[in-house]
């Protein structure tokens, strides 16, 4: 990950981790996502099934905070994010949910919040999952 040109995090094999914070979100909502994240079994065993977790292949995640994902393109064609939290509400929380994680026995890199950062990612399978709390 990059913010202007400099490298500020990396991960090796793990998840990149995207995290949307609404306005309606706690800390709560951060510990559950934390749990789900590190014991999510979407990793393939040695027969090819999804059957590991981020914890049991020791993988790492690369966590960056992500307010787009909350758009709203219900009405016309330019995106609402009025769901979504505040900077001051919202950074508290990602720092909760990547702590709440690193708790979960997952090494941690992180993005800088609010920062233009260019993450580059090696999408291996492609898996990718949506999580709500």
């Amino acid at each position: 990950m990059l913010v202007d040109g400099e490298v500020i995090a990396e991960i090796g094999s793990g998840l990149c981790v995207l995290v949307g914070i609404a306005e309606d979100d706690d800390q709560d909502t951060a510990g559950r996502l934390a749990h789900k994240v590190g014991h999510l079994r979407i990793f393939e065993n040695e027969a090819g099934k999804f059957d590991r977790s981020l914890r049991e292949t020791h993988g790492s995640a690369l966590v960056v905070s992500q307010f787009t994902l909350l758009a709203d393109t219900a009405k016309g064609n330019r995106p609402s994010f009025s769901h979504a939290a505040r900077p001051e509400l919202a950074e508290p929380h990602y720092g909760a949910f990547c702590g709440a994680l690193q708790d979960e026995g997952v090494d941690v890199a992180r993005g800088v919040f609010g920062a233009r950062m260019e993450v580059q990612l090696a999408n291996e399978g492609p898996v990718t999952v949506v999580l709500d709390a």
